[in-house]
């Protein structure tokens, strides 16, 4: 089955759908880098380069997807405009951001192409976003019944990545719609998710600027002050929790911050929610969880090497790095988009 990726970044959801003859053979993005980006890594996809509002760029990506005989639509818009941890920290700030409503013009495709199969996905916030619709404002689940219930069987889901051999906590809004006469069988929960230690704890330890011969295993560099902060912070914990050797200023007054921020990751549970902002140690749970040392301090003081990113994010571990992405722009990248391993698992109801 030929497939069509609206707002597709760089592919990181794509990975593996080849692998159930699922071909993801046309590719929308923004960017102009990640769109170079995702050319690399699906070098068999026509991407098309633009902008989804621009009617030009709308009507090309209808007529490459109906040459090759799309019958399955992945539709991932931005999230940032819907993070709470970005500028639209109120309901009604959600109103005014256009990246919000980028949805609508992609149900425009679904109308021109009427695919057996449409998946959606963004961040569990999205279920509360109101749409414009016959006069009135209602959220995507709503809207989704109002235009095609009589054509399709819709379901409608808050899934966590780690429920689907994932080792990250990652909550996903997930829209599955397959015509009537269609099957699309739901993934089934595992029964035990899969934790920090049985994922990266075979990795050999490393600190702030060490490298190792193993691909995409070298440490990030980092200051002084924070790398000697997270010494002394042990696994599953906050710096902010030492009684010494916390985040301070110059002066040695403690910096003002959330318990989530200069915060180890736990071994024996999923990882948390990896973010775009997994480069630096002041973000959320970015830190190594570490490893006790005879003197009283913690190993791995800090963030995860790509290699670490790229198993907890269920992508493949000696993944190349696309040549035009920064070090940064790649981690960024793999925090932004959905652990692909969970979108096989959803995609494989479908060829079952």
């Amino acid at each position: 089955m030929n497939a069509l990726s609206l707002f597709s970044s760089i592919g990181i959801g794509e990975l593996y759908l080849s692998e159930l003859d699922v071909n993801v053979v046309v590719a929308n993005e923004l960017i102009p880098k990640r769109a170079e980006a995702h050319q690399i890594i699906h070098d068999n996809c026509k991407m098309i380069t633009g902008n989804i509002v621009d009617e030009l760029i709308k009507e090309q990506i209808i007529l490459e997807s109906k040459q090759k005989n799309v019958d399955f639509i992945l539709a991932t818009p931005p999230c940032q405009g819907l993070s709470s941890a970005g500028s639209n920290k109120t309901e009604d700030s959600l109103l005014y951001d256009k990246r919000n409503y980028l949805i609508l013009h992609a149900l425009d495709i679904i109308d021109r192409l009427e695919p057996s199969y449409i998946l959606i996905e963004n961040v569990p916030r999205f279920f509360r976003l109101l749409f414009p619709y016959n006069n009135s404002l209602v959220n995507l689940e709503t809207l989704l019944l109002e235009k095609y219930r009589d054509r399709y069987n819709i379901k409608a889901e808050i899934m966590n990545a780690a429920d689907y051999s994932v080792p990250q906590t990652r909550l996903r809004a997930v829209f599955r719609l397959w015509k009537k006469n269609l099957d699309w069988v739901a993934p089934v929960i595992e029964p035990n998710q899969v934790t920090v230690r049985q994922s990266i704890s075979n990795l050999p330890t490393l600190e702030a600027g060490m490298t190792s011969s193993i691909k995409n295993h070298w440490a990030r560099i980092h200051p002084e002050n924070q790398i000697l902060w997270m010494k002394h912070t042990p696994t599953g914990c906050s710096a902010f929790s030492n009684e010494i050797y916390y985040p301070q200023k110059e002066n040695g007054e403690k910096i003002k911050g959330f318990k989530n921020t200069y915060h180890r990751m736990g071994w024996d549970k999923p990882a948390p929610t990896i973010t775009m902002r997994n480069e630096i140690i002041s973000s959320q749970e970015n830190v190594h969880p570490g490893r006790s040392l005879p003197d009283g301090t913690w190993s791995d003081a800090r963030v995860l090497t790509p290699r670490e990113l790229l198993i907890l994010s269920s992508c493949p571990p000696d993944m190349d790095k696309p040549d035009n992405l920064s070090d940064n722009e790649f981690r960024q990248l793999i925090g932004e988009g959905i652990p692909p391993l969970m979108l096989k698992k959803i995609v494989k109801g479908i060829v079952m």
